[in-house]
Parts: C-alpha cells; structure tokens; sequence
C-alpha cells in the first residue's frame, strides 16, 4: 500500500524501521523454558523434528495443505509484476495495489479466525482456505479465457487467494502445538519452517517457468492442480 503513494527507496528505509520494531517486540515477550531433554547424538537432534512431522497422520495432511498455498503464494508473489506490468501495461502504483489485494485478504482472514476458529474446528477452515484458492486460480483461468484479463478481476482473484492462504496457515500453530509434548515442539516447529520452505522452493521456479513457456491459463491451472 505504502507503494502507492511513496518511491522503493523510501519503502526499504520505512522496512529497516519495521524491522527494527518488529525484534523489540520479540525481546520484550516471556518464552517458556522447557525442561531440558535428553541427550541426543546429532542425527537424533538433526532429523528429530521432521521424523515426527512425517510420521504424524494430520501434519502430513499439513504438509499438502502447505503445499497448497505455495502454490496459489507463488502465482501471486512470482507472476503478479508479469501481469500487471507486462500483460496489463499498468503502472507501479497498480502493481503496489494488486499486491495489496493479496495482502489485505490475508489480514481479513488473520483478524476474523480466531472467532471462527472458536465455533469450527481447524480441519474444515483450513481446508475451506485451500479450496477457496483452488477455485479462485480455477475461476481465474476460465475468465481469462472467456473474457482476457483485467485489472479488477485480478484484484478479487488476489484478495481471494489471500483469504484462502491465511485461513490455511494461520491455524496451523494450533496443530502443531497439538501434534507434540512440549520438549519436542522446537523441532517440530523447525520442521514446519524447513518443510514448507521446501514447498517453495518446488513452486516459486514452477511458476515462473509455467508463465514464462505456456502462458497465464496453463500457469493458473497447473498451480491449481
């Protein structure tokens, strides 16, 4: 949003102050000090986390579901400037809006779940998010093949997506915290971070490549698939 009305320049010094206000934030919360465990050997330490992840039935179905939205992420994060810039001819400042969209259906989403998430449980909500993008990039491509694409279009279709993303990954926490005793969630939780990396890392190129060879139709379904 600040894009619209300010340089680049000028938005990286306004992130260098985010940041610095995020890490007193951080120093200034009360983390809980688990009893130290066991001692382990370094293959132990190492793999800990994610051998937990891989054999729990419901963080499995985590992983997928943190699959899905790398992939509706990427689309956004990776081919939004292709789109807006390139396909649409539209300025910087459209960019930062569209950009915006997304972002702000994620904010929607964070604040309202906690009073969804006191009347439903996790499942349903996170697989609704993960249906919610699958439909939207679904709808996405069928317009763009019915009508082409237009700026108002991709910011419903952007604002979507960013409700369906934090409606998967916001309720997440919870399931980790219910998947492990309290000396295993370090790793459990290193294992979240290092598993869904992983999803990016397969679906950042794959976006990418799929605009770039087939177009913005194949790209959205394959994302979608």
């Amino acid at each position: 949003l600040l894009l619209a009305v300010m340089s680049y320049n000028s938005l990286f010094l306004g992130t260098v102050l985010s940041f610095a206000a995020s890490a007193l934030m951080v120093v200034s919360v009360v983390l809980p000090s688990p009893r130290p465990s066991e001692p382990r050997g370094v293959y132990d330490r190492t793999t800990r986390g994610i051998r937990i992840y891989l054999a729990t039935p419901r963080l499995r179905g985590l992983l997928a579901l943190n699959l899905a939205a790398a992939a509706a992420g990427a689309m956004v994060l990776v081919n939004t400037v292709v789109l807006v810039r390139g396909s649409l001819g539209l300025s910087e400042s459209a960019l930062a809006w569209t950009m915006f969209a997304f972002g702000a259906g994620s904010m929607i989403a964070a604040l309202v779940l906690p009073r969804v998430l006191d009347a439903l449980p996790d499942r349903p909500v996170m697989f609704g998010g993960a249906a919610l993008m699958v439909a939207t990039l679904v709808g996405l491509a069928l317009t763009v093949l019915g009508a082409g694409l237009g700026w108002s279009i991709l910011l419903t279709a952007w604002l979507l997506v960013g409700l369906g993303y934090s409606a998967v990954l916001t309720p997440s926490g919870r399931l980790l915290r219910r998947s492990a005793h309290a000396g295993d969630r370090p790793a459990l939780f290193a294992a979240q971070f290092a598993l869904s990396h992983a999803c990016w890392l397969v679906t950042y190129p794959l976006s990418g490549w799929l605009l770039t060879v087939y177009g913005v139709v194949p790209a959205l379904i394959g994302l979608a698939l």
